[in-house]
């Protein structure tokens, strides 16, 4: 595939987050003007990191998980669903996913969040619906499971890690942007679900 010339927007998402990633973990001060504080959203200040939290990660493997489940997604997605499409998508789901935590974490100051987490769950579960049966693997578990059956597993471990709150990982945004992923592609292309359906039935029949 030429990604840039047949996938642009996934090729230049994927570009600028790792440049943007990398240059802000030696750069405080960017780092803290691009991460989200529901605190300061809500108050309507620094609203842009709606956006730009989704362009620095917190460390390495953050950055690498992030862009290894993009990598393997993301190019596939744009070239079924078109390029403007896949735009919307990533950029509404990335604004969506945070809606949730600036709501849920308006009066804590102290609570930020950053990443391409709520996007990318986007684009995973986007994806899910045009090819229902393909290969994914639950980490650490190696071992492959229908993307029809991850979705469900993974939806219901992100409530669950939500409501435990044992970690820094931001389960919301996973599950906010699952779910927007959904919608928009529903929205974006009419003909999905019933492609969702056939798939279904060839597979079962």
């Amino acid at each position: 595939m030429n990604y840039i010339n047949e996938t642009p927007v996934a090729s230049l998402i994927f570009l600028f987050t790792i440049i943007t990633s990398i240059y802000a973990f030696s750069n405080p001060d960017l780092h803290g003007k691009f991460m989200l504080n529901p605190y300061n959203v809500s108050r309507r200040h620094r609203v842009y990191t709606l956006i730009t939290s989704g362009l620095i990660h917190a460390d390495w493997m953050h950055l690498i998980f992030n862009m290894m489940t993009f990598f393997f997604f993301a190019f596939q997605l744009e070239a079924i669903i078109g390029s403007v499409n896949f735009a919307i998508l990533y950029f509404v789901s990335l604004i969506a996913s945070d809606i949730p935590s600036v709501i849920k974490h308006k009066n804590d100051i102290w609570y930020n969040s950053l990443g391409a987490s709520g996007a990318i769950s986007a684009v995973l579960f986007s994806y899910i619906l045009f090819v229902p049966f393909s290969s994914m693997i639950i980490f650490p578990i190696p071992i492959p499971i229908w993307a029809i059956v991850f979705g469900p597993l993974y939806l219901v471990y992100c409530v669950y890690a939500s409501r435990q709150g044992r970690d820094h990982i931001n389960h919301d945004a996973h599950f906010f942007g699952a779910l927007a992923g959904l919608i928009l592609t529903v929205l974006l292309v009419p003909g999905v679900i019933p492609h969702f359906i056939e798939q279904i039935q060839m597979k079962i029949g």
